[in-house]
């Protein structure tokens, strides 16, 4: 499909915010640093999952119940998990992030931000950065009641921007973000920060690129 959005839409979790500081509160709660990727990858299939199944749960439940399981393995209390998800309010952006949300700001792309996270954290996490105004909104799926990459979820985001799918754009560093997106008629962008091919069996992503401000000298400026 052809790429020329007036909204860019971004995921939040290791799309702008680096996660792997969260490594080091896991090994300050008596957890493996290294179940980091693992408990991370648990707390989407758990929440996809509850929507498949016509439920839902915040990421903050989900994330909760994740990780007191891995605690509960070691022998751990419950605090474990408190430490943990203090952490998200923390978390750095990627280098390239504030560079490249400038950029799209400045050609003209009106941007928001979804996430199946809190809407909550994504500003405290912009705020530090200074870059909390250069987005019209931070959204998460606790409206829709249903996670990315459920067509509900973008659905709320293209009606928060009053615009049609054809002329928004999602960015995401995930293929099954990607995948529902393009499924739901959004234009989309792999943000691919590791050398790793794309799923053969997931909808291809209409632009590939290293980094955000790569992205943003590849995307047309919006007309008017």
């Amino acid at each position: 499909m052809p790429v020329d959005p007036r909204v860019v839409v971004f995921d939040v979790n290791e799309t702008l915010t680096d996660m792997s500081p969260l490594a080091e509160r896991l090994t300050a709660a008596g957890l493996p640093g290294h179940l980091l990727a693992a408990w991370f990858a648990g707390v989407l299939r758990d929440g996809v999952a509850l929507t498949l199944a016509g439920g839902y749960a915040s990421f903050a439940a989900v994330a909760r119940d994740g990780l007191r399981a891995l605690a509960a393995e070691e022998g751990l209390g419950g605090r474990a998990a408190d430490h943990i998800l203090a952490g998200l309010a923390e978390l750095p952006l990627h280098p390239d992030v504030p560079e490249g949300v400038r950029a799209l700001r400045a050609a003209g792309f009106r941007l928001l931000t979804l996430t199946n996270g809190a809407a909550d954290t994504t500003r405290a996490v912009l705020d530090r950065a200074g870059l909390t105004g250069l987005f019209e909104a931070h959204l998460d799926v606790a409206a829709p009641a249903r996670w990315k990459p459920a067509r509900e979820a973008y659905a709320h985001a293209l009606a928060a921007a009053a615009v049609p799918a054809a002329a928004a754009l999602l960015v995401s560093v995930h293929p099954w973000d990607l995948d529902g997106a393009a499924r739901a008629g959004l234009a989309t962008a792999w943000l691919c920060r590791a050398p790793r091919p794309y799923p053969s069996a997931q909808h291809p992503a209409d632009v590939t690129a290293s980094s955000l401000p790569e992205l943003a000298r590849k995307l047309n400026p919006p007309a008017g």
